[in-house]
């Protein structure tokens, strides 16, 4: 597709960001830690944090092409940074764009809008995963609080999270129409970081398990009507599922610059491997299979941004874009022979960061599973 010129904009906003700001930090991050806090600000000084927010929430008012875009260029340089990027733009934004009365967007969704405070989504548990109606966390209207009990599971940005965007059942025997949604900030007392989780990749964001202990948050947090919780999580989840191809495309597409950068440096025989057949016709499928990911994920965001169904092209993207992924950065560290093996070149990282995401916003058994219902 042609990209208009605030699409563009906004693509080599967030890559020129990336590239000088992320990407040459990533990996000592990693090993050091780092202020998420003061880079997520910065991220949202550049409107990155609210990239489909309304202007009139101080955000950048863009559409989810340009979404997709910028997501690719943050992801390059560093997928779990730009997966905190990418809960709060999508669902903790667009949920309460949404949804939220006027307080809680004046609240919530205009600091949110400008990086000023941070979002995260709290529906996965321990025996909750992608069957979010077996949600066990409930919430007890208590006069005019809940009280909200239960765990939450592998939740990004659990501890830098100022704002929780929250999943409890507050009617039981209602099944799936009982579970309601509630958006509040996570200093209510009862919010509780049990553990940052030691993880493979994306270790940049912080991936928490969060009980709420007798958490009390007021009735007027309650995001949309009682019940509607779950309608309000489907809502979003083609929109994640977007989000994670183009996160997909985005490191494949780092693995593969890497790879054509050390092909092009490494000699045997007495020329660059690249000049190799085996070599130059690896390097032909993996370029071939990212530029399908990528073309796949924009169609699903432009079918988004026509206000037209797309749970069938959301999952396609998602599955080929996450396995396309954890190909091209397993045959990157194949071009770089031993050496991709190291942490001295970024390929063994890139190989890190991709495996999640044949799991999360639905694993690639759920993607085909959805897809051949919608067939």
């Amino acid at each position: 597709m042609l990209y208009t010129p605030e699409q563009i904009l906004i693509r080599d906003t967030a890559k020129d960001f990336a590239r000088q700001r992320i990407a040459p930090h990533a990996a000592r991050w990693e090993r050091d830690g780092f202020d998420r806090r003061e880079l997520l600000s910065e991220i949202g000084k550049l409107g990155l944090m609210g990239v489909c927010v309304p202007p009139e929430w101080d955000g950048a008012g863009a559409d989810f092409v340009s979404y997709v875009l910028a997501t690719e260029a943050i992801a390059e340089a560093d997928s779990g940074i730009c997966n905190m990027v990418n809960v709060h733009n999508s669902p903790v934004c667009a949920a309460l764009c949404e949804y939220g009365t006027r307080e809680q967007k004046e609240r919530y969704l205009r600091p949110l809008a400008r990086g000023e405070i941070f979002g995260a989504f709290l529906l996965t548990e321990p025996e909750a995963g992608s069957d979010a109606g077996a949600l066990q966390a409930r919430a007890v209207r208590v006069g005019g609080e809940y009280i909200i009990k239960g765990t939450k599971q592998f939740i990004t940005s659990g501890r830098t999270a100022d704002i929780a965007m929250i999943l409890a059942v507050t009617e039981p025997e209602a099944g799936r129409k009982g579970i309601s949604c509630f958006i509040t900030p996570t200093k209510n007392p009862g919010y509780v970081v049990v553990r940052e989780e030691d993880k493979l990749g994306h270790r940049n964001c912080d991936t928490c398990q969060i009980a709420f202990e007798d958490m009390k948050v007021p009735a007027s947090d309650m995001l949309g009507e009682p019940g509607a919780g779950y309608r309000i999580a489907l809502a979003n989840l083609n929109s994640g599922r977007i989000g994670v191809a183009a996160q997909a495309v985005g490191v494949a597409r780092a693995a593969l610059d890497s790879a054509v950068r050390y092909s092009r440096e490494r000699h045997t025989f007495g020329k660059p491997i690249i000049d190799h057949q085996a070599i130059g016709f690896k390097l032909a499928e993996m370029a071939t299979q990212v530029e399908a990911a990528h073309q796949l994920t924009l169609h699903a965001a432009q079918m988004k941004d026509a206000g037209l169904p797309c749970l069938k092209e959301a999952s396609m993207a998602k599955l080929n874009a996450s396995e396309v992924a954890e190909r091209v950065c397993s045959e990157a560290i194949q071009v770089h022979g031993g050496y991709g093996f190291l942490n001295d070149f970024p390929v063994e990282k890139f190989y890190r960061d991709a495996r999640v995401f044949r799991l999360y916003e639905g694993t690639s058994e759920v993607q085909k599973l959805v897809i051949g219902r919608e067939l």
